[in-house]
């Protein structure tokens, strides 16, 4: 039997229907957390996460709708990388099976499953590049949104017409889309590039100072590209620049069609899924690539300088460490990171426009790394899933939850649900939940969700110092 043909069978199979309501989804949450809470035997957890990671994939596939299944199935996932004991050989299964089936099985049949894939993917690059400038090295930067841009804007201006505007001869629809491949490393280097010519002032300084300049210099950027459209008009000012190409998924979809995805998807295979479904292996792609180099740096010599500086920059000098040339580096990378995601990004908006790149968006990434914690490989990964499951997720979800209450007037503990005021909208206080979500992180748990060992260890010192100091 051929590998397509397999799959196809495979397709088949998943496409059974289960037990799925909301007894069944309440039982799984409580086997989740207990897979995750107690301590059982390494066969016993493995073998318990696999069984959840098909029952999930089984009543996504029953019910394309079933969100608590698919947030689940993200917590088998960081769970099967993150709790000890298990193989490597377990991790990479389980992973592989989940990004690799279950999503995208689900992701054909609901494609707003693939769009959150997609967000959590573009996030979690991002937050992995500045825990490495914050919380590796200890520069506070709020500017990073700058280099996301810088990454975007390169393919956007050539991936598109608006390079023809100031380029003589330039192809009028700009560069066909399969140029993205070679321009996310160009963005690599420009965005690198950018970080250092942002570093070189800027690293001069240390704490609240690096912190202002940076935000200063990652403003800048932004207002180049809002202000750029005269007298040479580069990156098409405020307006934005649309439309930026895609690259071609001929391929893809041919290979959806030979194993039977059509089935699944419901309709033949059109341009949008294929996209969706491109979209979301080149981001896991990208992002397994960006995690692989976030592990061999943390562990190799410029790994440990970056800790020796954030820890006392006196005492990294006196052994012998450049701290300019070492925080360039930090910086560097990190940029690197975010420019590659930032070409990404434009090729699937297919638009690019100062307005993606605020400040805002530069402390949204920040409080991804605080809130997964600081200098935590896999707590800056859980701290974008977080957050953008809950923006894109959860409090949409809940409001629409309290609409259909308000409209069908259900009465619960006595009060009918009709008399909601109609600007108790959860998803428009996306922002003050988040904060209330950080207060409460910085009073319980300051270490974050998982905790870097030195943090973890230099927190605890902390309190212990001050219960002695009250005490005294």
């Amino acid at each position: 039997m051929s590998a397509v043909s397999g799959l196809g069978v495979l397709f088949a199979l998943l496409g059974q229907p289960v037990i799925s309501g909301g007894w069944f989804n309440a039982l799984l949450v409580l086997a989740v957390a207990a897979v995750l809470a107690l301590r059982l035997p390494t066969p016993w957890r493995s073998g318990l996460l696999a069984l959840l990671a098909l029952t999930l994939t089984l009543m996504l596939r029953a019910n394309n709708e079933d969100k608590i299944a698919f947030y689940l199935l993200l917590a088998v996932l960081i769970a099967s990388f993150l709790l000890p004991n298990l193989t490597r050989l377990v991790r990479i299964a389980l992973g592989a099976s989940i990004l690799l089936i279950a999503i995208p099985l689900a992701g054909l049949s609901n494609s707003f499953l693939f769009e959150l894939g997609i967000q959590i993917g573009i996030f979690a690059a991002l937050a992995l590049g500045l825990n490495l400038v914050v919380g590796q090295a200890g520069l506070l930067d709020l500017g990073f949104a700058a280099f996301f841009a810088v990454g975007a804007y390169t393919w956007g201006i050539f991936g598109s017409p608006q390079a023809a505007q100031f380029i003589g001869g330039f192809p009028a629809q700009g560069l066909e889309g399969n140029f993205l491949y070679l321009f996310m490393a160009l963005a690599i280097i420009t965005a690198a590039i950018t970080g250092v010519l942002i570093g070189l002032p800027a690293l001069r300084l240390r704490g609240d100072y690096l912190a202002l300049v940076t935000l200063g210099l990652g403003e800048v950027v932004r207002i180049l590209a809002n202000n750029l459209d005269k007298p040479l008009n580069i990156t098409n000012g405020p307006q934005g620049i649309t439309p930026v190409n895609r690259p071609d998924v001929g391929i893809l979809a041919d290979f959806l069609r030979a194993i039977g995805a059509e089935r699944i998807y419901g309709r033949p295979i059109d341009d949008a899924i294929a996209y969706a479904f491109f979209f979301y292996l080149l981001v896991l792609v990208v992002i397994g690539i960006v995690l692989l180099t976030n592990l061999r740096l943390a562990n190799s010599r410029f790994g440990r300088a970056w800790v020796a500086i954030r820890e006392d920059e006196i005492a990294a000098k006196a052994m012998g460490i450049p701290l300019l040339a070492t925080k360039l580096l930090a910086f560097a990378t990190g940029a690197a990171f975010s420019g590659i995601m930032g070409a990404v990004f434009a090729a699937k908006q297919t638009f690019v426009s100062p307005e993606s790149f605020t400040l805002q968006a530069s402390i949204a990434i920040l409080a991804f790394v605080i809130l997964g914690g600081m200098g935590s490989i896999g707590g800056a990964v859980v701290g974008a899933a977080a957050v953008t499951v809950l923006n894109l997720g959860i409090l949409k979800d809940f409001s629409d939850l309290l609409n259909t209450w308000r409209q069908t007037g259900v009465s619960i503990l006595g009060y009918n649900m009709s008399n909601l005021p109609p600007q108790l909208n959860p998803a428009k206080y996306e922002r003050m939940v988040f904060g209330l979500i950080l207060i409460l992180m910085m009073i319980y748990r300051p270490e974050g969700l998982i905790p870097e060992k030195r943090h973890r260890v230099e927190l605890q010192e902390a309190r212990e110092e001050a219960k002695e100091g009250s005490r005294i």
